[in-house]
């Protein structure tokens, strides 16, 4: 599998940044500074320099193998990753040892978003029912130190891609509570109440990531009838206005699952990162 790293305007050309047969990279971040992308491959993280075009692992310790769940800490100093113990980390960005910030719940912990303040993080909760690992799944957030969890979607309609906007007043996220079986993005209130549907198609869309301004945002969206949210299809990233009419811009490309997971515009919000995959 060969992993692309592109980045792009809302309308300009892709521009190819790295390509690699040697790691499956996923779920790029834009770094504070504008100078590199925050990765995710074989387990671990890497940082990705723009400039010199190098590909280095960032050594955290005390953190298990990761999934491709990590957002950047607003203090450009901390990362926060998602792990497959289910638990959520805040790890120095320049490596060291990460520090454990979810409860023990008996749910997993997907991480998503994190507060403009840096004081809150947005995450999936995955809660078995028998043999179904995956039964429930909703939104939450929690203190980014620690603390009690708040619940905000609840029922067996999953949730997922939970991400604050700019101004810390919404959370949005991709759910199925509209149409089971065919999530579509809505947000809802960052102090809790009633998701508000924002997207009408036949398409299964994921993930929404807003720019740093909230002007626009860029989403994954799947062909009708996916289910979840698979690697290894022919997907589009639909870029929308903050009014969240019909896509401004569709962008095919071979991929899913590993796209754009994660927040993923630059800091000027003039271009956003995505990886697409070759067999």
């Amino acid at each position: 599998m060969i992993s692309q790293v592109f980045t792009t305007s809302i309308a300009g050309e892709p521009e190819l940044v790295l390509e690699t047969h040697h790691l499956h990279l996923e779920a790029p971040n834009w770094s504070q500074d504008g100078r590199a992308l925050i990765l995710n491959g074989d387990g671990v993280l890497w940082r990705f320099d723009l400039a010199t075009n190098s590909l280095d692992r960032i050594p955290i310790s005390g953190v298990p193998e990761l999934n491709n769940d990590h957002v950047l800490d607003p203090d450009g100093e901390h990362v926060f990753l998602s792990a497959h113990d289910g638990h959520i980390y805040r790890a120095p960005l320049s490596g060291g040892r990460g520090v454990r910030v979810t409860n023990e719940t008996g749910r997993l912990h997907f991480l998503h978003g994190v507060s403009p303040d840096g004081g809150t993080l947005a995450y999936v909760g995955v809660e078995a029912e028998g043999d179904n690992r995956w039964a429930r799944a909703n939104v939450f957030t929690i203190p980014s130190q620690g603390g009690p969890d708040q619940q905000f979607t609840f029922g067996s309609a999953p949730a997922d891609g939970c991400e604050f906007s700019p101004n810390g007043s919404w959370i949005y996220f991709n759910t199925e509570a509209f149409s089971p079986g065919h999530a579509q993005i809505a947000r809802i209130p960052a102090e809790g109440g009633e998701p508000e549907q924002l997207t009408f198609d036949e398409r299964v869309n994921w993930f929404p990531h807003l720019t740093p301004d909230g002007s626009a945002a860029v989403y994954l969206s799947y062909p009708a009838g996916t289910l979840g949210h698979p690697g290894g299809l022919d997907v589009e990233l639909c870029v929308v206005a903050d009014d969240w009419t019909d896509p401004v811009r569709r962008l095919p490309l071979w991929g899913g699952q590993g796209t754009i997971n994660v927040p993923s515009w630059s800091p000027a919000g003039d271009r956003f990162a995505y990886v697409a995959y070759q067999p």
